[in-house]
């Protein structure tokens, strides 16, 4: 069996994580989520595994590369286009339409494949996933998900048969119009005949353009439920709720990194920590390189990446700080992702380092104390 990341969106509700990152490299416990995917993918002997990618590309093309540290093979094909000056332009053509290139380029899809959303934490057992896939005879399959029904309108929604027939294929209903809560999870197996119905040189989707016509055409389409944990990054929302979990050991096969020095609490190398003063309540990780100052409480779940500062009597409780992450003193922090000149807060709402009091936090690799006001302050931050 071979595999297929889709990696080549831009993850506009995951900003501002994605400013900077593509979606598939934002990370959990310091890893990003596509690693996980491309282990698990290794575990059960896939070792080819195909990754379209456009918006903010090199980020993972330069942390992955062509896959050997992970056991395996991995290739790229490229959304976009350059201009004359040099350029780069991302542009998406669809999941589809990005397999069907990949297609036509070299063949790739020449045997059955697995296909996942390069943005999600699992646990699948693909052996199982594939038997029932042959033993179905299906051209194609889904693997879905039972999610609540006010949660809908976040997913494609999937309508069966009682044998796991696929009869139609929602995408992204309201509560009112969906016809079932069993959700695609963005993973599926194809074999490559599948390929043959996709269009050449046109924008085409998997879940809003393929899947109907398959379910309209009668092919042996099915839908296999199974248990299995399914973590969608959807939103900053979602990955603020998944951190914690994570960090609660809440999620089964994710091991906090570093050395655990006290009851729940782990530290990178060299951090250095004042203790005159100082109370930490687990479960906290605080990375490498990061100086916590006396007098600072820090409430878990809370995760402090490489490379922070953590001033005299501040406080940040259950938050996620991003790498070089400077909160000034006395400042608070709560249930807060910072990440370089933005924060989100547990709704969501996106605040720009400039609406802050200059005081507040900024760049741990500034070696000021204090941000400038005006213009410098905003370049301090960066």
């Amino acid at each position: 069996m071979k595999a297929m990341i889709l990696a080549a969106g831009k993850g506009t509700r995951v900003r501002p994580l994605t400013y900077d990152l593509p979606k598939p490299m934002i990370p959990l416990l310091g890893k990003p989520v596509m690693a996980y995917l491309i282990e698990h993918l290794e575990k059960y002997g896939v070792k080819e595994i195909m990754v379209n990618v456009s918006y903010l590309h090199e980020k993972i093309e330069d942390y992955f590369g062509e896959g050997h540290q992970y056991g395996v093979q991995i290739g790229y094909s490229f959304e976009g286009y350059t201009k004359d000056d040099g350029e780069v332009v991302p542009q998406p053509i669809g999941s589809a339409g990005g397999m069907k290139k990949i297609q036509e380029f070299g063949g790739f899809f020449d045997e059955t494949t697995i296909v996942l959303c390069g943005d999600a934490l699992i646990d699948l057992d693909l052996k199982s996933a594939l038997f029932e896939h042959k033993r179905k005879g299906a051209i194609a399959s889904v693997i879905t998900k039972e999610v609540p029904w006010d949660k809908v309108s976040s997913y494609g929604v999937v309508v069966t048969e009682k044998d796991g027939r696929i009869k139609s294929f929602q995408e992204k209903p309201t509560q009112e119009e969906a016809l079932s809560n069993f959700a695609s999870t963005g993973i599926y197996i194809f074999e490559p005949e599948v390929l043959e119905l996709i269009p050449a040189g046109v924008t085409f989707d998997i879940g809003s353009d393929l899947f109907p016509l398959l379910a309209a055409k009668g092919l042996p389409f099915y839908a296999q439920t199974r248990p299995f944990n399914w973590i969608d990054i959807g939103t900053v929302t979602d990955y603020w709720e998944v951190c914690q979990s994570v960090l609660l050991g809440e999620v089964a096969h994710l091991d906090v990194p570093g050395i655990q020095i006290n009851d729940g609490l782990w530290v990178g190398l060299n951090t250095s920590i004042d203790w005159h003063g100082t109370r930490i309540e687990g479960p906290v990780y605080i990375g490498s390189g990061t100086r916590i100052e006396s007098g600072v409480t820090i409430i878990g779940p809370t995760w402090i990446g490489h490379g922070s500062h953590i001033c005299k009597d501040a406080t940040v409780e259950r938050s996620i700080l991003f790498e070089y992450t400077r909160v000034l003193p006395s400042v608070s922090l709560s249930e807060t992702i910072v990440f370089k000149d933005y924060s989100v807060d547990r709704a969501g709402e996106m605040t720009h380092i400039s609406e802050y009091d200059p005081d507040t936090w900024g760049n741990a690799r500034d070696r000021r104390s204090k941000r400038r006001s005006g213009k410098d302050g905003l370049e301090s931050g960066k």
